[in-house]
This record gives structure tokens, C-alpha cells and sequence, in this order.
């Protein structure tokens, strides 16, 4: 089941995709009653995908980030594999929605695309252990964790370099039945290749990941996990359309513009 959230004249709700580009018509939204982190029901009201703005899936409190997940990735980079996972934090500010423009940030001369799979979490969750991980998933999106790789590596924080407004491209919407361990992820600039990866590629699994975090860390409904990103990563420049498109989800497309 694919699940978008959306808006139309002024109001803003959830709804279930149905269909494709190759259905006549298009795919269309079917409103549901309520979110999508308890039990709803589909309204039967179904507006055509192509009359709403889609906007970011969640609005998640926090995204927990995982850096260094693909060794080729981390080699690139000038880094070792590390022995524990690499968390951070971007914020709620950070993220933004499918078509939404990506602001150059005025303290970087160095922006790079990252394409990942992110976990959308659909229950409040701490401790959990590994088998127990798939219940606490409500689904998953594709995301961009754009980074100020300059600031990146000047600072000894990452905080600015991937939490500035708009470094967290999230959609087009949340794919709710899906197996993650064997996703093709790829990345395009202005339809451009950059990025081509598999999720089995990961270190440590969704499960390794989840589990470590919430060691740490209560996660809500609506949070955000991304799980890292393979080789590839590479200059963004105002102009540019930035791509992520993974294996049973779909594409994310944002814009580069300079910030105003």
C-alpha cells in the first residue's frame, strides 16, 4: 500500500495511491478518515494524484541518521568502516517534499546528493528488540540526506552541514509492503546517473539499526530512520534536478535554487 499525504485548496490530508502512470487516468489518491498510524478506512473519495500537491509523508519529531552504512561509500570518502554506527540528527526543519526546492545554503561552497532508503516508524517504540522490529515499521520512503560536505569536514560537528532547511528531501509517498533487504537505490543529476546501489550492500540491517537506536532513544510515530547511502555521492549546483528513485517505491525529485 502506498501512502501519501497531500494537499488540496488549503486542506491537508492522507490518502491511498492507487494505480500508475499506466492506468487510464492516472493514479488517483483515495482519502482515508484519520492517519495512517492506527487502524483507518478509505473514504471511497478519490481525487486524481495529479490535482493535489504532495507534500513531505510525515512530519516527523525527530530523523535519526546513519552515516558510513556502505563501505564503498565510506572508502570514497577517505573512511574506515566504523565499528559502531554513526548516528546523528536532522531536524524537523530539515525536511521538505517531492517537487519542493533544495536551498543552496549561503555558508557552503560544496553540496552533495545522498540518496537512501528511509523507515518511516509507525508506533512509539524504545528497547526493541530484533524480532520485534518489522512491528514498529509503518513503512518506507525514499530520501535525500544533502550535505554541505565542505562544512561537513571542518566541522567537527555534522549539525549545519545536514541540518540546514531543506537537506531532508523526503517521498513521494510511504510504501507500506515491501521488503527492504535487496532494494536497487539510485541517484540521477539532471537525469544523469550518479548513484547505483543495493541495499544489501548495508553494513548493518534495518534491524541492526533500529535496535541500536532505540537503545538510546524513544521513536514516535511519524519518525524517520535513514539508513545511509551508497557510493557515488557528488556536487549538487544551483539548476541542477536531483533524482532518488528505489526499487518498489518510487522517485523523489527536488530542485537545487540558490537560497534566498
Amino acid at each position: 500500500m502506498r501512502i501519501a499525504r497531500f494537499s488540496i485548496d488549503g486542506n491537508v490530508a492522507f490518502g491511498v495511491v492507487e494505480g500508475d502512470a499506466s492506468t487510464e487516468g492516472g493514479p488517483v489518491l483515495d482519502i482515508i478518515k484519520g492517519h495512517p498510524f492506527a487502524e483507518f478506512e478509505r473514504s471511497g473519495q478519490k481525487i486524481p494524484l495529479s490535482k493535489v500537491r504532495l507534500l513531505p509523508p510525515v512530519l516527523p519529531n525527530k530523523v535519526v541518521a546513519i552515516g558510513r552504512n556502505y563501505a564503498e561509500h565510506a572508502a570514497e570518502l577517505g573512511n574506515e568502516v566504523p565499528e559502531v554506527p554513526v548516528t546523528f540528527f536532522k531536524p524537523s526543519t530539515a525536511v521538505t517534499g517531492p517537487g519542493d526546492p533544495i536551498a543552496y545554503p549561503s555558508f557552503s561552497s560544496e553540496l552533495h546528493h545522498e540518496a537512501e532508503l528511509a523507515v518511516v516508524i509507525g508506533r512509539m517504540c524504545r528497547e526493541v528488540p530484533r524480532e520485534r522490529v518489522k512491528d514498529v515499521i509503518l513503512g518506507y520512503t525514499c530520501a535525500n540526506d544533502v550535505t554541505a560536505r565542505d562544512v561537513q569536514q571542518r566541522e567537527k560537528q555534522w549539525a549545519r552541514a545536514k541540518g540546514f532547511d531543506t537537506s531532508c528531501p523526503l517521498g513521494p509517498w510511504i510504501e507500506t509492503e515491501l521488503d527492504p533487504r535487496d532494494l536497487g537505490i539510485m541517484c540521477t543529476v539532471n537525469g544523469e546517473q550518479r548513484q547505483l546501489g543495493r541495499t544489501s550492500d548495508m553494513v548493518r540491517s534495518i534491524e541492526d539499526l533500529i535496535v541500536h537506536i532505540t537503545e538510546a532513544m524513544t521513536l514516535l510515530p511519524g519518525d524517520v530512520v535513514l539508513t545511509g547511502t551508497p557510493a557515488g555521492v557528488g556536487p549538487l549546483n544551483v539548476g541542477d534536478e536531483v533524482a532518488v528513485t528505489i526499487e518498489g517505491i518510487g522517485t523523489l525529485t527536488n530542485k537545487v535554487i540558490k537560497r534566498g
